[in-house]
């Protein structure tokens, strides 16, 4: 079971759908912002990105959907190959599927014991076992202060270091022993789950990826065609934010020599929408939820 979509009539109707157009979903999961879609869309066609081999099991029997096994960073190319651009709209739902976390086997969950692993794609080859036992303890000061915003960053590399000279560190389990005695009392679930993260956005590359997508979307989309972001930290919100309203990742909008603005996008929301308190009760993983909606100029 894949996560229940989050925030699905609000980003459905942030696309502002028209019928015979074409849209992307960039992160298919469980199918259920694609079947909204696609109940909006008559003639029109739906271009499908997701990394995860077991989300295809979840594939639609339509034919206007087209399901590409791949990162979302690869969007143009993809596009360009199904000689479909440029396309009306583009909906990214950045959030860890509730079928990711609850299998250990992938090594997200804080909860069970599990392989270290955390690959949104199980064909890539490093793993979240191979940056906890082969980086650097420099290197893993950075991630763990840049990716999860933890200020004992150094007291968490020292201890990772300590532990894997003795044994490997292989499992979630053996992490977290290993890591508990820089966890505050009373905070550790927060803790771990800033640590899990951390390791999570290196091993997929998750911001560089994101950055891709926005740069490549914006080159994709049609005059007027809507990009819907739905991020759920941040570090993701902050890039999102500061493209939306700049054209870049630093928030710095340039002008012409008119002094007007050179900007990619108009912003139709200026603060993001987030779950009603109905949702977040049905749904306690949508809390952190954030959706952004800009129109290409």
């Amino acid at each position: 079971m894949f996560h229940k979509s989050v925030l699905l009539k609000e980003s459905i109707n942030a696309l502002a759908i028209k019928p015979g157009g074409i849209y992307v979903d960039a992160t298919f999961g469980g199918g259920g912002h694609a079947k909204a879609i696609l109940n909006e869309l008559k003639k029109g066609k739906l271009f499908a990105f997701d990394q995860d081999e077991d989300a295809l099991k979840n594939r639609i029997d339509d034919d206007r959907l087209i399901l590409i096994h791949n990162n979302f960073r690869y969007l143009r190319n993809f596009l360009k190959l199904y000689k479909t651009v440029p396309v009306d709209g583009i909906l990214a739902d950045l959030g860890i599927s509730s079928y990711q976390i609850d299998h250990p086997e992938r090594g997200f969950s804080t909860r069970f014991e599990g392989e270290l692993d955390m690959r949104m794609n199980r064909d890539k080859k490093i793993s979240a076992k191979d940056v906890v036992n082969g980086y650097s303890e420099e290197k893993l000061i950075r991630i763990f202060r840049e990716y999860g915003d933890l200020r004992n960053a150094g007291k968490i590399a020292r201890l990772i270091v300590t532990a894997r000279k003795l044994n490997p560190v292989n499992t979630t389990t053996e992490l977290k022993e290993a890591l508990m005695p820089a966890a505050e009392r009373g905070k550790e679930n927060k803790f771990f789950a800033q640590v899990f993260q951390s390791l999570r956005i290196e091993v997929n590359q998750e911001l560089e990826a994101l950055k891709e997508f926005l740069i490549q979307a914006t080159d994709v989309l049609k005059q007027g065609g809507r990009l819907v972001v739905i991020s759920y930290h941040s570090l993701e919100d902050k890039l999102v934010k500061d493209y939306f309203r700049s054209g870049n990742f630093n928030g710095t909008v340039e002008k012409d020599f008119y002094g007007n603005p050179i900007v990619p996008f108009s912003v139709i929301n200026r603060k993001p929408i987030v779950p009603d308190e109905k949702e977040t009760g049905i749904n306690s993983r949508a809390r952190s939820a954030r959706l952004r909606i800009a129109e290409k100029i």
